[in-house]
C-alpha cells in the first residue's frame, strides 16, 4: 500500500536517494542533490513537495513537487515537476498517484498548470495526459542529463482561467499551424487571426552593449515600455523584483546605450545545469533597439561561452515581435493559451526557441498527440535549411505555381530534400506510395517491368508520384535517377495535414497537379505510357 503526504525535513535524505537511484548524478536540477537546498524546497511557501511512502515499511519510494511561482507576478501558474519514483517501485502506479495528489492539493491555488515531460520516457507524457493535461509544445534538446533531451510541454486549466482568455490573438503564418493544433488539443475553438503583413521591428541606431549594474538600475526602472506598458515578452522574473532577487535567480540584463543614454535592455536567466538561456523581459524606448538587443544576445552567447539554446515567451497578440524573432532565427515550439495574466485578462503565449543546428530527434516512440505536435515543430527546423534550396528552383516548380510567398513558405516547410546518384532507384513498381517528389535538379527515367527502354523521363520542375498520390494506389512504374538528382520530398501524410489546415493551399496544389498530369499526357511518349498503365 502506498500513501502520499507532504514532505518534511526528515524525508530529505530519502528524496535525494531517489533522485540518485533514478538519474545517477545527471538530473537537471542540482538542488535535488543538495540536502540543504532540498530542505529549503520542502519548507518553501512557493512550492509543494510530496512523497509517496510504503505504509508498512515507511520507506519513501517516490517524490514530486509543484513550483507555485512558475509564472510572472500574479499569473497563478504552477509547474508540476521533479517527479521521480525509485526504480524498485516502478509499474506500481506510484507516479500516477503522486500526480493525482498534487492536483488535489494545489488546484485551488492555480489557474494554469504546466508539465515539461521527458519524451525519452513516454510514461511521463502518458501520466500527465491521463490527468487531462493537453500537449501544446515540443522543446527539442531542451534539457541536459547525460546528453541533451527533448521535452513535451503540456498544460491544464483550473477555475475560470479560460473564461478570462483574450480572444482572437494575432499571429504570423509560421505560428498558425502550431497554434491551431494546440488550441484544438485544449478543446478551444482555433480563433487566431493570421497577420501576413506584420513587419519586423526595424534595425538602426548606434548602440553600445554592456551588462546592467546597480548604477543603471534606476534609469531602466523608469522606462515603462516593455516593462509595464505594451509588454510583448513574458517570463518568471521582472525588473521590479530588485537587483538582489534577480541575481539570486542567476538573472542578468544586457543594456543598450546610445550617446551614454540607456535605450533599452533584455533580461534573461542563464541555467548552467541545463546549458540554456531563457529571456524573460525586453524593455525599450524605441523600436530600433528591439532587434539590436535580441540579435546581440544571439551573437554573444557563443562568444561568452553561454548556451546556444535560447527560449523566449512572446505575446500571441504581438505579430511584429513574432516576425522579428522569426527573422533572427527563432522558431515556434509551443503555443500556450491563457498563460499570462495581464491587466484584466489572460493572454496566449508563443514559446519560441533559437537553435543554430537542426535538432536530430526521432519521434517514433512518442505517444500519438505528442508525436503529431513534435513532428510539426521539427519540420520547421528542417525547413529553415530546406527552404533556401527550394527557393532557388521555385519558379520552375509547377506544384508551387500561383502560390504567394507565405503559401510557398508553408508548402516548402513540409518538404525534405532527397539526393540520388545515377542508377539509384527512387521508388519501385509495386511499392506503397507515401511520398511525392519534386525534381529540383537532374533527370529521372520511368520504366515498366520488363520494358526496354524507359517509357518516359521526368526532369527539373516536374513531379514524381503524383498519380499515386491522387489515386492512393501503389506505384505502377519504377523511377531511377539517370543523372545526379535532387528532389523536394513531400510526404502524403504531411500534405494531407497541410491541406486540412490550409485548404487555400490545397486547392492550388491539386489544381497544379491536374495541370501537370495533363502536360505529361500530351508529351510524345504518351501512347506508350498509357498502354503500360503508367502511374508514376
Amino acid at each position: 500500500m502506498i500513501n502520499v503526504r507532504e514532505a518534511i525535513g526528515s524525508d530529505v535524505p530519502a528524496i535525494r536517494e531517489i533522485f540518485v537511484a533514478t538519474y545517477g548524478t545527471d538530473y537537471g536540477d542540482p538542488r535535488c542533490y543538495d540536502e540543504q537546498q532540498l530542505t529549503r524546497l520542502v519548507y518553501s511557501n512557493d512550492s509543494l513537495t510530496l512523497v509517496a511512502e510504503e505504509t508498512e515499511s515507511k520507506r519513501v519510494v517516490g517524490t514530486a513537487s509543484v513550483d507555485l511561482e512558475a509564472g510572472a507576478y500574479s499569473d497563478l501558474v504552477g509547474e508540476f515537476g521533479r517527479l521521480a519514483v525509485h526504480p524498485e517501485f516502478r509499474q506500481r502506479g506510484v507516479g500516477k498517484l503522486l500526480m493525482s495528489e498534487r492536483l488535489a492539493r494545489v488546484q485551488d491555488r492555480l489557474q494554469v498548470g504546466l508539465v515539461e515531460a521527458r519524451v525519452a520516457q513516454s510514461y511521463s507524457v502518458l501520466i500527465a495526459s491521463g490527468q487531462h493535461f493537453a500537449v501544446v509544445g515540443f522543446l527539442p534538446l531542451r534539457w541536459m542529463l547525460r546528453e541533451r533531451e527533448s521535452l513535451a510541454l503540456l498544460v491544464r486549466y483550473f477555475g475560470n482561467s479560460l473564461e478570462l482568455r483574450s480572444n482572437h490573438p494575432r499571429i504570423v503564418p509560421e505560428v498558425w499551424p502550431l497554434a491551431h493544433l494546440a488550441m484544438e488539443n485544449c478543446s478551444l475553438n482555433p480563433d487566431a487571426i493570421v497577420d501576413e503583413a506584420a513587419p519586423a521591428y526595424p534595425p538602426g541606431g548606434a548602440f553600445e552593449m554592456q551588462e546592467l549594474t546597480a548604477e543603471g538600475y534606476a534609469s531602466l526602472l523608469r522606462i515603462e515600455r516593455g516593462r509595464v506598458r505594451r509588454r510583448e515578452i513574458f517570463g518568471p522574473a521582472r525588473l521590479h523584483y530588485g537587483m538582489f532577487k534577480l541575481q539570486a535567480r542567476n538573472s542578468r540584463y544586457l543594456i543598450a546605450r546610445e550617446a551614454g543614454r540607456i535605450e533599452g535592455a533584455i533580461g534573461f536567466t542563464l541555467d548552467p545545469a541545463d546549458k540554456s538561456i531563457r529571456v524573460f523581459e525586453l524593455i525599450s524606448l524605441r523600436d530600433e533597439v528591439i532587434p539590436f538587443l535580441l540579435g546581440e544576445l544571439c551573437r554573444s552567447c557563443p562568444e561568452r561561452g553561454w548556451s546556444s539554446y535560447i527560449e523566449i515567451d512572446v505575446s500571441a497578440y504581438a505579430p511584429r515581435m513574432q516576425r522579428t524573432l522569426i527573422e533572427l532565427g527563432f522558431l515556434p515550439a509551443a503555443y500556450l493559451p491563457a498563460l499570462v495574466f495581464h491587466e484584466v485578462e489572460r493572454l496566449d503565449v508563443v514559446k519560441m526557441i533559437h537553435l543554430p543546428i537542426p535538432p536530430d530527434v526521432s519521434t517514433g516512440a512518442f505517444p500519438p498527440r505528442a508525436k503529431l505536435l513534435a513532428d510539426l515543430v521539427l519540420r520547421q527546423f528542417k525547413s529553415r535549411h530546406v527552404l533556401p534550396r527550394i527557393a532557388q528552383a521555385v519558379h520552375e516548380l509547377a506544384l508551387f505555381g500561383g502560390l504567394n510567398e507565405e503559401q510557398t513558405n508553408r508548402l516548402a516547410g513540409v518538404c525534405a530534400i532527397g539526393a540520388f546518384v545515377p542508377g539509384e532507384v527512387i521508388f519501385r513498381e509495386g511499392e506503397v506510395a507515401d511520398k511525392l517528389h519534386l525534381v529540383l535538379h537532374g533527370q529521372v527515367n520511368i520504366a515498366l517491368s520488363g520494358a526496354t527502354p524507359a517509357v518516359g523521363a521526368v526532369g527539373r520542375g516536374e513531379c514524381l508520384g503524383e498519380m499515386s498520390l491522387l489515386t492512393g494506389l501503389v506505384h505502377s512504374a519504377t523511377a531511377t535517377a539517370q543523372t545526379d538528382v535532387e528532389t523536394a520530398v513531400l510526404g502524403h501524410a504531411d500534405l494531407a495535414e497541410l491541406v486540412r489546415l490550409r485548404p487555400d493551399i490545397g486547392l492550388r496544389i491539386y489544381r497544379n497537379l491536374a495541370v501537370g498530369m495533363g502536360e505529361k499526357l500530351m508529351r510524345s511518349d504518351v501512347s506508350l505510357a498509357v498502354q503500360g498503365g503508367v502511374r508514376v
